[in-house]
């Protein structure tokens, strides 16, 4: 606990209820966290109060604050726009913070009289600049395009000192290079064939299609067919590129589509950036859960553009920031124009969401040794089922008998959205003297929840899960709510919902079915879980009642009696090893006579 909270309580007490922005320093006077607020003195209270409810990373950076300052604003945009420069400027360990001063790539048109385009990592070089890009990989692919698509030179001879020294290479003859090696092009008709690969990199390729079909039009008035043939063929490169990367007619005339993926403790998020038709640009950034209580997506944003130049005139989300109204007036006022924030429902902006989310989770996934569609998944069922982040460690259980016989349970595990087939684990049914599904799983998680709170057993006993998931409907659910309010834990509680054909249908809570069906990814899980832990209870059932039967039949040779069966299949286990024992190993394990070992060998050979 903080030795400061009394007085920092009191300090705050005096606290203006005007917006603006509070810093907080530990006792070297370092900066740990800058937030903005509507009323100081509201928000800073609820980190100083008796009793919060804080998370473990807000908790941690409360109990590091030895003073704080503040500085009043006239409105809570003003708050907001201070507080992103303040948080650029001092970077304090409990904000999130983007990395924007590194990894930008830039399109090159060298100088001289046959300029080559190319990319560049910084512009220290001489010639003109496209960028920066984010992404060097669609900027490599802008450049290569552009070079193909208007047959420029690629190789390393210099032009004009290299005109006829050697033949034309291979890329002439195939048609991927107008062969200025040949010294057939002057530096004019060159330099205007590259201001309109840059125009092409720049505006896309619906426009650059436009003005080339004009242009082919008129060559072919003026009956200049050669002219007319060769634009013919780079509008034919154009639309084929365009097809290839989606670039013509993508319905995103000028949108930043923004993908968020959660995973343990890391954020991913995508930011794919459309101009003209077309994906300009492409931006990734991993960033660990921030130690306040803030909306992660409204913080990012504010970051994000917060100085930006090129701002869209929409951008997409897969849900509104809280702070939407205080994002919008900040782009528009940057943009000069409006800007609108957008959550689409359906159409190409819902695909190209998906799209950066696909790129969010698989980014997440390289940094995990897990798939992209897992970490959708984990993100999916949990926001589905209103948890905080995304289930880690998820345990789920199946009740499994025949009539009142060989009433077992099976506990099966998934940790990051795969089975932990190590952490399984089988129930008999003790305290149920007949069939009773809703009694069977609430003695089963008792006896399981148990090991939590004595904290006994190995250690997957002892790990509380993020998830605990029933095979079965809200009866379930009802029945093993109290066991969990009983010992005073606080873990998710759902039921697995099948249909008359046997198959996942629907989340139960303890009033209503969450339906899960329009989330492919999570529904895909939730019946990998529910088809695993119905598959590892059926399985113990059915050793456990082929057990009884031998035992049963072991029990019809005089001189036997349950005992002594019982210790026959605890020493074999399986019919196979029975099988194999020979009579004198039999009427030792039995403490039998050798007669009756006989006997006893000659029933199980007939098993």
């Amino acid at each position: 606990m903080n030795p400061r909270l009394p007085y920092l309580r009191e300090k705050t007490s005096r606290l203006t209820a005007s917006p603006g922005v509070y810093i907080m320093k530990d006792k070297d006077s370092g900066i740990i966290y800058i937030g903005k607020a509507k009323n100081l003195k509201k928000r800073v209270t609820s980190y100083f109060r008796e009793n919060p409810d804080h998370t473990p990373k807000v908790a941690a950076m409360v109990s590091k604050v030895f003073d704080y300052d503040f500085i009043v604003t006239d409105s809570e945009f003003e708050a907001l726009v201070l507080e992103c420069s303040l948080i650029k400027q001092h970077k304090p360990r409990y904000n999130i913070l983007l990395k924007d001063d590194k990894g930008y790539s830039y399109i090159r048109i060298s100088d001289g009289e046959y300029p080559r385009i190319t990319t560049e990592k910084n512009t220290s070089a001489g010639g003109k600049y496209l960028g920066p890009y984010t992404s060097a990989y669609i900027t490599k692919e802008a450049v290569k395009e552009a070079n193909r698509v208007f047959m420029l030179p690629t190789c390393r001879r210099r032009f004009p000192q290299d005109f006829r020294k050697e033949r034309p290479c291979l890329n002439y003859h195939i048609k991927m290079c107008m062969g200025v090696c040949r010294g057939n092009i002057d530096s004019a008709a060159y330099r205007k064939t590259i201001d309109e690969a840059a125009e092409f990199i720049r505006s896309g390729s619906a426009a650059s299609v436009e003005r080339m079909e004009r242009e082919m039009n008129e060559a072919a008035e003026e009956l200049n067919f050669e002219k007319a043939a060769m634009l013919r063929d780079r509008i034919n490169a154009v639309k084929k590129a365009s097809e290839k990367q989606k670039m013509v007619d993508s319905g995103v005339d000028s949108a930043d589509v923004i993908g968020v993926a959660e995973y343990n403790s890391g954020v991913y998020i995508s930011v794919l950036m459309y101009r003209e038709n077309r994906l300009y640009d492409k931006a990734v950034f991993d960033l660990e859960k921030s130690g306040a209580e803030e909306d992660i997506l409204s913080t990012f944003m504010v970051q994000f553009y917060h100085g930006r130049n090129d701002i869209p005139k929409l951008v997409a989300v897969d849900h509104i920031p809280e702070e939407a109204e205080l994002i919008e007036q900040l782009l528009e006022k940057q943009a000069g124009r409006a800007v609108k924030l957008h959550q689409p429902q359906r159409g190409r902006l819902l695909d190209l969401l998906k799209l950066a989310k696909s790129n969010s989770a698989e980014y997440a996934a390289l940094k995990s040794s897990r798939t992209g569609k897992e970490v959708i998944a984990l993100e999916q069922l949990g926001k589905s089922l209103g948890l905080a982040s995304p289930p880690k460690y998820i345990e789920a259980y199946d009740i499994s008998n025949l009539s009142s016989e060989s009433m077992v349970a099976g506990m099966v595990v998934f940790e990051d959205g795969r089975p932990l087939k190590k952490a399984y684990k089988r129930f008999s049914i003790k305290e149920q003297e007949y069939q009773n599904d809703y009694g069977s799983m609430r003695e089963v998680l008792k006896r399981r929840l148990l090991h939590i709170v004595e904290q006994e057993g190995d250690e997957y006993f002892r790990r509380t899960p993020d998830l605990i998931l029933l095979d079965g409907g809200t009866g379930h659910v009802h029945a093993v709510e109290p066991v969990l309010k009983e010992l005073g834990l606080n873990i998710p509680l759902f039921g697995m919902v099948k249909d008359d054909k046997h198959r996942t249908r629907a989340i139960a809570t303890g009033g209503r079915e969450i339906q899960i069906n329009n989330l492919q990814a999570a529904f895909n899980l939730v019946t990998k879980i529910q088809d695993e832990v119905h598959r590892y209870s059926v399985s113990y059932m059915h050793s456990r009642h082929k057990k009884k039967t031998y035992s049963s039949e072991l029990l019809a040779v005089k001189g036997i009696g349950e005992k002594k069966a019982a210790k026959i299949m605890i020493k074999y286990k399986t019919k196979a090893n029975l099988i194999k024992a020979t009579p004198e190993e039999l009427a030792q394990t039995a403490g039998v006579s050798p007669e009756t070992a006989k006997e006893l060998w000659e029933v199980i050979q007939n098993l």
